[in-house]
């Protein structure tokens, strides 16, 4: 009888979640806004703050919002073209570079010195403003017709390259957090075991690959290419959480073996329409986490304004490190400020590990809101001159999952006008 009591409440809970994420989703992107902020808002409303509907510490929702994460990661793995992103190498690694070490440096000294935060939090804070969300960048370059511009290029590249170094940050953090202190050696040591995975992953991965999904795709079952993809991505997620590793970088590495294939366009068709139920649980169950009586608090709000100015100027400023790049730099810059759905992983490690407060986790959660509403109507702005080229494909994706579809609203507003040099 317990037992079907509980499956009964999570099912409720999850019919909620879905219902409510998709309409609140909806609504964000009626005024312009990518769809997860939607879900973000709708599970702040079901957690304890409010309705008290969704628990975020319940099992259940945690497993299934970590594979939310998966999905996401595979997602954004799969749109990952690697020989395009090559093409501007030199100035998306002097971009992602940049744009990694400046915004951590300005975070967690004004944290620190401004704040008084211990080392250990600020650390989180300061790792949280890392990474660039890949999924919000490439849904409004992708709808402003900008993607495959130089500029957009490097954007993707630099988004790329920075979340694999932001989830090396991650990595020595998680350790740091969990040991109690850090040294020389132990940083040495977890960021070789993340480069390394991602090397030998993408190396032998892609000749492995290879050569079994061309022999699954002779089969002619249907499901059967999404299903083994899905199971890569699985695998490699767990190889990677067992090396020492983020759990993460496996599913991503696994999407980027996968957009070399064949059955990329198949693949990403299925693993989306698996997204539509995984991936908006763990954008809810992030926000359910938000304590709302937090935002009232000065400390919660000073953190947070100081973690937003040292998130927009050091990703801004780290446009101009390529001086030799002759491009809109504002663009790039803007771009490079959404931090999404990566800053909400860093949050969420954070509060679980009990490294911060709910306060902190607050502070951080809000960053992430307001560098997200940033990017679309500052795009559009500093956009604005450029030419517009057509989405190149109708398939499902990683934009579907995380900001969702605007392409035609987006092509009223931008007009197709000569390109700017």
């Amino acid at each position: 009888m317990t037992d079907t009591h509980s499956i009964a409440n999570l099912l409720l809970v999850l019919a909620a979640i879905l219902a409510s994420g998709k309409l609140l989703a909806a609504l964000a992107q009626r005024i312009g806004q990518p769809a997860v902020l939607g879900e973000l808002l709708a599970g702040v409303l079901l957690g304890p703050s409010a309705f008290g509907l969704l628990q975020p510490t319940d099992a259940v929702i945690h497993a299934l919002s970590e594979l939310g994460v998966i999905i996401l990661l595979f997602e954004i793995g799969l749109h990952t073209d690697f020989k395009s992103i090559a093409k501007v190498f030199g100035a998306a690694t002097a971009v992602a570079v940049v744009g990694v070490v400046l915004p951590f440096v300005l975070g967690y000294a004004a944290v620190v010195g401004a704040l008084g935060l211990d080392k250990v939090p600020a650390l989180v804070c300061a790792a949280a403003l890392t990474a660039t969300s890949i999924g919000i960048s490439a849904r409004v370059l992708s709808d402003l017709g900008l993607l495959k511009s130089p500029e957009g290029q490097v954007v993707l590249g630099a988004a790329v390259l920075d979340d694999i170094i932001g989830l090396i940050v991650l990595s020595v953090t998680v350790g740091i957090v969990t040991e109690g202190s850090w040294s020389v050696r132990g940083v040495v040591i977890t960021s070789a075991i993340s480069i390394g995975f991602v090397v030998v992953a993408l190396t032998a991965g892609r000749l492995l690959a290879r050569h079994v999904f061309r022999s699954v795709e002779a089969i002619k079952a249907p499901g059967t290419l999404a299903a083994l993809a899905l199971a890569f991505a699985l695998v490699l997620s767990s190889i990677a959480a067992s090396s020492g590793s983020a759990m993460i970088l496996g599913a991503f590495a696994a999407g980027m073996i996968l957009n070399t294939t064949d059955a990329r366009g198949e693949i990403e068709r299925a693993v989306t329409s698996i997204g539509y139920f995984l991936v908006p649980v763990f954008f809810a169950s992030v926000g359910a986490a938000v304590e709302l009586s937090t935002f009232g608090e000065w400390g919660t709000l000073a953190v947070a304004t100081v973690l937003i100015v040292a998130g927009v100027a050091g990703k801004y400023l780290a446009a101009y490190a390529p001086w030799w790049f002759r491009g809109n730099k504002k663009l790039i810059g803007v771009a490079m400020i959404p931090r999404g759905e990566v800053g909400l992983i860093f949050a969420q490690m954070g509060l679980s590990t009990m490294a911060i407060t709910p306060s902190l986790f607050s502070a951080i959660t809000l960053m992430v809101l307001v560098t997200t509403f940033l990017a679309p109507p500052l795009l559009s702005r500093v956009s604005r001159g450029q030419r517009m080229a057509e989405r190149e494909s109708e398939d499902m994706g990683i934009d579907d999952l995380v900001v969702g579809e605007w392409k035609h609203r987006s092509r009223q507003s931008v007009p197709d006008s000569s390109r700017a040099e």
